[in-house]
């Protein structure tokens, strides 16, 4: 079967999730390709695939306005079965509404929602998880992805959320705002000066083109979606975010740097730290008592 991923991924946490799937599937023998969402960047429509994957980060608890806008852009898909993988920062059923308006938007260019996945990976903005914490959601991930690749590689239908809250449906309309209010906030970006490099790599990371170089200084225009790619990705941390500059989060994260088979529950954030127990648990990830 051949099977098209389109993904938005500002931090590369989304695009990683992608590409464990991705490694899983081809392993059961089927053909995988891996699209960026973003612009300029070459894709092949999803009429040349057997199933669609659309992926994305959550943005205030919705699907980021460049997914929604890839979405408005396909041609008819003749009953083609998709399905949803998302990520975010915290296990929260505040975010179980967030593809509502992207699945209404497939359901007008007949595509078939065949389910969503949904995955808890380290922050790019508010702040910063521990090395500790990035490994537990990554061993999270890597437990569930072997049976979620089965449902995909087998077009099978997965829950819909159906039954979905009325605190999540309330979250989803309420931080909508953020469609409207970050080309505003966006235009307040800038760079330190005295730290940047100019390397441009903020340049060509900025997945709707946004930011460009005028009179030798990096320049941010109109058209920001908060994704945060330009702050987290910046080698020596320069880009100043306006408003926003105390949540950023800059550098990759290091999967790989602490194990998570030795974590107690003082490795677990205290923010939303029951949530985060018991995604862990749902994930077949262990996690020892505090040591008194």
């Amino acid at each position: 079967m051949k099977i098209a991923f389109y993904v938005f991924s500002a931090s590369g946490n989304t695009r990683k999730v992608c590409g464990r799937i991705a490694d899983e599937l081809i392993g059961r023998g089927n053909e995988v390709s891996v699209f960026s969402i973003a612009k300029n960047a070459k894709i092949q429509p999803p009429a040349e695939f057997d199933a669609v994957c659309i992926a994305y980060p959550v943005h205030g608890f919705n699907a980021p306005v460049p997914v929604l806008n890839f979405a408005k852009s396909l041609q008819s898909g003749r009953g083609k079965g998709y399905y949803i993988v998302k990520t975010s920062g915290e296990p929260l059923s505040l975010n179980d509404d967030s593809s509502r308006v992207l699945r209404r938007i497939m359901a007008r260019h007949d595509y078939i929602f065949k389910g969503e996945f949904h995955y808890v990976m380290p922050y790019n903005m508010i702040f910063r998880h521990s090395d500790k914490m990035a490994a537990l959601m990554w061993r999270a991930a890597c437990n569930v992805i072997p049976s979620d690749a089965g449902i995909i590689a087998a077009s099978a239908d997965k829950s819909k959320f159906e039954d979905v809250g009325g605190a999540a449906k309330a979250a989803r309309k309420v931080f909508a705002v953020e469609h409207v209010g970050m080309p505003l906030l966006g235009r307040f970006y800038r760079v330190d000066e005295a730290k940047c490099l100019h390397c441009e790599k903020c340049v060509r990371v900025c997945p709707v083109g946004n930011i460009s170089v005028k009179d030798g200084k990096i320049a941010f225009g109109k058209n920001c979606v908060g994704c945060s790619a330009c702050a987290f990705n910046c080698p020596v941390d320069a880009v100043r975010t306006g408003i926003l500059n105390k949540w950023k989060v800059n550098g990759a994260y290091d999967f790989g740097a602490e194990s998570p088979d030795d974590a107690t529950e003082t490795d677990v954030c205290a923010y939303c730290h029951k949530a985060y127990m018991e995604y862990f648990a749902s994930h077949g990830v262990k996690i020892a008592p505090a040591k008194e």
